[in-house]
């Protein structure tokens, strides 16, 4: 099994558009971060000034616990795409070039295959999650500094102490580690109906940019639909900054999460032990 692990990151890794996401990680944030350097305290009068008749601020108010979190409700939609992009076709694509039938020469069943495909894709997912890490929340401390955070919402502010945010983070991109291995099973299991390596990659996209629409519309019929949408769910980093936390809702999303993985890597291992690779 680690041997098949082993193949399908080489795999992954040796396709130029693998480093497509690292390199508009690395494009965006370093924008942003420089953004913020130039015109950050301009950006933060602005975003403080309905506290000034309340509140004193002091201190650092432009930390890189400000910036990453700015960095990290910028990246909503990008990541999921980026993630989309590369486990989209590892099924597909071997099917297009025929490589398939070659890997199914070798002594392994399907399932090893298709799991192995799965868990490389959760190791490039990590990799890109360490990456915006290193970048967005190291990047951000190095050039601003550690400070309080603050949490803008519609009807309430929350500050956060500065001791009492690498948790936070670490839960935070904990679970969006989790919502991005939904994707890629949901991308998987695309690619498992198809040997066209585009049609999942495009078809990913296209129901991710839905779902985040409907989930971004307050109409009353899709309140109805959101609370089965995965992409409803893989927001739920942001409720690790709420002060107190709802652990009755973060919880609940994470096993709809979970339970998404499952069903879609389930949906797949059954197709694709039945499928007709010879056809």
């Amino acid at each position: 099994m680690l041997f098949l692990i082993k193949t399908e990151l080489y795999k992954i890794f040796r396709k130029p558009r693998s480093y497509i996401g690292f390199i508009a990680i690395a494009a965006i944030v370093l924008l942003i971060e420089m953004a913020m350097y130039v015109d950050g305290k301009m950006y933060m009068m602005f975003f403080l000034q309905q506290m000034d008749a309340s509140f004193q601020m002091e201190g650092n108010m432009l930390s890189g616990n400000m910036v990453c979190y700015l960095i990290l409700q910028t990246l909503i939609i990008q990541m999921p795409l980026l993630v989309a992009l590369v486990t989209g076709d590892l099924i597909s694509g071997e099917a297009a070039s025929g490589t398939i039938r070659f890997l199914l020469t070798r002594p392994f069943s399907r399932t090893q295959i298709l799991n192995a495909k799965f868990i490389a894709g959760a190791v490039y997912v990590t990799a890109l999650i360490l990456w915006l890490g290193i970048l967005a929340w190291g990047g951000g401390l190095l050039i601003f500094g550690d400070g309080d955070l603050i949490v803008l919402k519609s009807d309430l502010v929350i500050i956060l102490r500065q001791g009492d945010t690498i948790w936070r983070f670490l839960a935070a991109f904990g679970i969006a580690f989790l919502s991005l291995c939904v994707v890629a099973s949901f991308s998987l299991m695309l690619s498992c109906f198809t040997d066209n390596s585009i049609g999942p990659i495009v078809a990913s996209m296209a129901v991710i940019i839905l779902f985040t629409i409907i989930g971004t519309m307050d109409l009353p019929l899709f309140d109805h639909i959101k609370p089965f949408l995965f992409t409803t769910h893989m927001i739920v980093w942001r409720n690790m900054f709420d002060n107190p936390l709802d652990w009755e809702l973060i919880n609940n999303s994470l096993w709809i999460l979970c339970i998404h993985i499952v069903l879609f890597m389930g949906v797949s291992l059954y197709y694709f032990n039945k499928k007709d690779i010879n056809q």
